[in-house]
């Protein structure tokens, strides 16, 4: 939907800016996620976190918690962005954020635990659906890509700062310094502007037009972008359907069936128990490790993996970051299941084997961190027509906090049934499954506009790749003059 060439003089620093602030609140989402690591020993089995006793299964409970609260939040907050604006949404999410920390530092019982997680799960789950949205609305489709990958980047990086911080302070200090992060995040974000394909739905074209200068440069001609936004604004009002119809319109079901895909190969590929085993791994390695510095280096494997996944995927593209992502996690989660069925075996078997989980742990995290991690929340803005794309990335928002909670409580089940390399094997196959369905079900989104997007959905492959083909010929020859 949005249109840019190298003739027309467009600036990139500022939406670059607008990006990054949105991701503060997937850095704040990632500290809610992180935060269970540090905490887990200070609180569990009579650790001197609280007051009171906190066992290791209500524990798994407090964990998981946000898992639910997401899951709980997606739907009505994909109202809610088409109502009142993108910008507006996310800052309010800076209250339940403060609510939630509040609650968990100055938490009273394991309920007060339950509830606070809940609650910072909502805001959490919130914001996997608003910020997407706003990067892909913002960014023009050259850099759509690299600005879309800030989301899980900044996750990552907050994960990694939880981890980093809460091996030297305690749990209240911890939680306190994390509670400081969403007010940041909206001192930062109330500077951004609003979504120009939002403003234009609401009719408010002139506000719009600034947006778009403030995002691409008071330089840049405008005109073109803003009619097409009208345009497409146009084109939704006089086919204006309800809810239902325009979910049932095939390019809507196409879309929802890969965006719920990608989810759901995301969640089955076995990340949580590899992220759940990463400190047996590393002490049954032998190598000197410790538990926290194991999390520690599995954070920062995270932050550099996904770091390189902005700078490549505008470049290479989506399909085949997946496709390489997929095949290389499916061998490593392989490798990991030969090693723990061999140890439930005979332990002597694996005496000096303890190089290949490790080694098969770094590389699983390094191409979930390049693939699956950072591209379906990419791809969940880009698929969808705007009149639907609120709820429609809130169906598949959903779905992957569900797969979460759902692969998280059930993980002990499957390993009594299954035994601990079963359960790896269980995630190899079914990642291999994963990468037949981005092969042949998973379009390329690379370069193109969103409205190009909507039309190779709807199957006019000839009118997508000749609109491509047109823009970057007038690119090209704004180079050559």
């Amino acid at each position: 939907m949005v249109h840019a060439s190298t003739e027309n003089k467009s600036k990139k620093l500022p939406q670059y800016v607008a990006a990054l602030a949105a991701a503060g609140g997937a850095f704040a989402a990632g500290t809610v996620l992180g935060w269970t690591s540090p905490a887990q020993p200070q609180i569990v089995d009579g650790g001197e976190g609280y007051d009171f006793p906190v066992s290791g299964t209500q524990f798994s409970w407090v964990g998981s918690s946000i898992n639910l609260g997401a899951a709980c939040v997606c739907i009505p907050i994909g109202f809610l962005i088409s109502l009142i604006g993108r910008k507006l949404t996310m800052l309010m999410l800076v209250l339940p954020f403060l609510v939630g920390w509040a609650m968990l530092i100055w938490a009273p019982s394991v309920g007060f635990l339950y509830a606070s997680r809940f609650i910072l799960g909502l805001a959490g789950g919130a914001f996997c659906v608003t910020a997407p949205m706003y990067t892909g609305e913002i960014a023009q489709k050259d850099i759509r890509g690299t600005l879309g990958s800030f989301f899980q980047l900044m996750i990552t990086m907050g994960i990694l700062f939880v981890y980093a911080v809460g091996a030297g302070v305690s749990v209240f200090w911890l939680s306190v310094i994390c509670g400081i992060i969403p007010i940041v995040f909206g001192v930062i974000f109330f500077f951004m502007p609003e979504s120009p394909t939002y403003l234009v739905a609401k009719g408010r074209s002139e506000s719009a037009i600034k947006s778009i200068q403030w995002l691409r440069g008071k330089e840049y001609d405008y005109a073109p972008e803003i009619e097409e936004l009208r345009e497409t604004d146009r084109e939704i009002r006089e086919n204006k359907v309800n809810l239902f119809a325009a979910l049932n319109r095939p390019v809507t079901r196409k879309a929802l069936a890969i965006s719920l895909g990608l989810m759901f190969f995301q969640q089955l590929c076995g990340i949580n128990a590899v992220i759940f085993y990463s400190s047996k791994i590393f002490l049954d390695a032998n190598i000197g490790i410790g538990s926290e510095w194991a999390t520690i280096m599995i954070g920062i494997m995270q932050v550099v993996a996904t770091f390189v996944s902005t700078l490549v995927v505008d470049k290479l593209g989506r399909r085949i970051l997946l496709l390489a992502s997929g095949s290389v996690m499916a061998l490593s989660t392989t490798a990991i299941g030969v090693y723990f069925f061999l140890q439930d075996q005979d332990q002597s078997k694996v005496d000096d084997l303890g190089w290949l989980p490790v080694a098969s742990l770094c590389i699983f995290i390094l191409m979930f961190s390049i693939g699956y991690g950072p591209v379906p929340w990419l791809m969940m803005g880009e698929l969808f027509a705007t009149d639907i794309k609120g709820f429609a990335g809130s169906i598949a928002g959903t779905s992957n906090w569900l797969l979460a909670f759902v692969v998280t409580k059930t993980f002990d089940d499957l390993n009594d049934a299954l035994g601990n390399g079963g359960t790896f094997w269980l995630f190899a196959g079914l990642t291999v499954l994963g990468v037949f369905f981005v092969f042949f079900a998973v379009p390329e989104t690379k370069g193109k506009s969103l409205n190009e997007i909507q039309q190779e959905l709807a199957g006019n492959r000839t009118i997508a790749t000749t609109t491509t083909t047109a823009t970057t010929t007038q690119a090209v020859n704004g180079q050559e003059k």
